[in-house]
């Protein structure tokens, strides 16, 4: 049975960093596209970044240039380093691990940017 859980929200200064990790149970993490979802109060899930198992990227516009996204295949683990963070990221963000079309979802975690 796979599962994603997610680690490293909290709440950080407009500025600040953090670094989400996530911990994917099962043996499909190096054949998965892993990404990063977010959803904020009353808005839709968005997506804020991918890697594909080639290492090949992909973010949201409003991320770029600020967020980082990494694997460890090693370690079944996906990254999203965030930097320059601001009140616009606070979010719950997710862990998903794309399987030849098939989804898996972490359960979240908050992420809040706040002074």
């Amino acid at each position: 049975q796979v599962q994603l859980v997610e680690s490293g929200g909290g709440l950080v200064q407009p500025g600040g960093s953090l670094r989400l990790s996530c911990v994917l149970s099962g043996s499909i993490f190096s054949i998965s596209t892993m990404g990063w979802y977010r959803q904020a109060p009353g808005k839709e899930r968005e997506l804020v970044a991918a890697i594909t198992s080639g290492d090949s990227t992909n973010y949201a516009d409003s991320v770029k240039g600020r967020f980082t996204i990494s694997r460890d295949n090693a370690k079944n683990t996906v990254y999203l380093q965030m930097n320059s963070l601001k009140p616009d990221d606070t979010a719950v963000y997710y862990c998903n691990a794309d399987w030849w079309g098939t989804n898996y979802w972490g359960k979240g975690t908050l992420v809040t940017v706040s002074s």
